[in-house]
């Protein structure tokens, strides 16, 4: 998956950045809450890992959104709550580049069957995400 923005059958998107682990979460973050995005919770997988004695590449995750943006999905289908909110995990692979993982909102609408029109909803942080990987 090395084109600048690949879907797999997963749904999962993955970007590069142009930036490490930590400034493109810091970045991410910065450019949510400029748009008022409710960042939720930040997760340092890596360490946490390191807390627990364990070795891991750096990853860390995001959680937001917007309740106006996911509430319309959750009421037209519960089960959407399992991908929302939103997550951005960044992590760095074994050749030392800095990547960006996301859910597709085209695929959760699919996943969950909602309406293809309440893929809008999710997808307005989608150029923030690719803003936070950019150089």
């Amino acid at each position: 998956m090395d084109s600048p923005a690949a879907t797999s059958e997963s749904g999962v998107v993955r970007i590069a950045s142009s930036h490490t682990v930590a400034e493109t979460v810091v970045r991410l973050e910065g450019f949510l809450r400029e748009r008022g995005v409710i960042v939720f919770a930040r997760i340092d997988f890596s360490g946490d890992a390191a807390r627990a004695g364990l070795t891991m590449r750096p990853e860390q995750m995001l959680v937001f959104g917007n309740p106006k943006a996911g509430t319309p999905l959750m009421e037209a289908e519960p089960t959407a709550g399992l991908d929302l909110p939103i997550k951005a995990l960044v992590f760095e692979d074994a050749a030392g580049k800095t990547w960006i993982a996301w859910n597709d909102p085209h695929y959760i609408v699919r996943r969950h069957g909602l309406p293809a029109s309440l893929a809008a909803n999710l997808a307005s942080v989608v150029p923030l995400i690719e803003r936070a990987a950019a150089a």
